[in-house]
């Protein structure tokens, strides 16, 4: 099972180093463990769900944030939780992933979803277009991404997208391309899609004995069936909190649980800013996890 950490709030007060340096000190802890990924939440106003204070409002742009962190730390991966497909015209999008990924040795994560935050829209004047239209944009997003990372400058022609020659230059350091994470969990747009295109799926930790995440999972198997698409070429995610105080020993015990639904890989985020003993916890987790996962060697 892989740990990756969630960076959603970015509001260090009171500490002696800045938010540039914060940031590059958790971020250099977790490339120092066995955390496989650091995701940065795109936002252009503060996003949190679990933010400790209402003035906490700093909110860091995510894909300049990530080329920062990708010369500040040299193994875990980087990637955003989720992109909203109208932030950026899609071959700028896979543009910036691209550049991550050639600029980090092929460690960024390409995470997109369609995008809900309408208060946010409208404050900073974003577009948000009705749920539909944004589903739509959002596989022609993901076909666009492919077409480029296939290095294909073909013309490209959808509904809402023409790209005359979409050139992909440089290729991704990755190979086939960036692992392509879609975020939501909805039947009818959302998890077709991940069957048709992704590589990996996020569900969320809802205290319901997992009965949400097997319904989802299930869903998503069917749906891969249809396709005759490999279910476990699919990545399941999901994201929960690390609480204040937890033990990485009781972290280690609901990731086991996490396992038992079908899980492979835990997104962690926290109350408030990471903080450098909850950063610890998650890399004194993620190595009890790797023991775990260690098969037995024969005599």
């Amino acid at each position: 099972m892989r740990l990756s950490m969630s960076v959603t709030n970015f509001s260090w007060r009171g500490e002696r180093h800045g938010l540039g340096d914060q940031l590059v000190r958790i971020a250099e802890a977790a490339d120092r463990g066995d955390i496989y990924g650091l995701w940065v939440a795109d936002h252009l106003l503060q996003a949190d769900p679990y933010g400790a204070a209402p003035d906490e409002t700093e909110m860091l742009e995510a894909y300049t944030t990530l080329g920062y962190l990708a010369a500040r730390t040299s193994r875990i991966r980087l990637g955003t939780l989720v992109s909203a497909v109208t932030f950026r015209p899609p071959a700028l999008l896979v543009k910036a992933v691209t550049t991550l990924d050639v600029l980090s040795g092929g460690r960024a994560l390409f995470g997109i979803g369609a995008g809900y935050q309408g208060e946010e829209a409208a404050a900073m004047g974003l577009p948000l277009p009705p749920v539909p239209e944004r589903f739509d944009r959002l596989e022609e997003t993901l076909q666009i991404a492919l077409q480029m990372w296939r290095e294909d400058p073909s013309p490209y022609r959808g509904r809402h997208y023409t790209l005359d020659g979409p050139v992909g230059s440089p290729a991704p350091a990755s190979r086939p391309h960036p692992p392509i994470l879609i975020g939501g969990t909805g039947e009818k747009r959302t998890l077709p899609l991940v069957a048709r295109y992704a590589d990996a799926c996020h569900v969320f930790d809802i205290p319901d004995g997992g009965k949400a995440v097997r319904h989802k999972l299930a869903v998503l198997r069917a749906l891969c069936d249809d396709l005759g698409r490999p279910y476990d070429q699919i990545e399941k995610v999901i994201a929960t909190r690390l609480s204040p105080g937890e033990s990485a020993a009781s972290f280690v015990t609901r990731c086991a649980a996490f396992a038992g639904l079908g899980i492979d890989h835990v997104s962690v985020i926290t109350t408030g800013p990471w903080t450098a003993e909850g950063v610890a916890t998650l890399v004194e987790a993620a190595a009890q996890i790797v023991v775990l996962d260690r098969p037995e060697r024969k005599p």
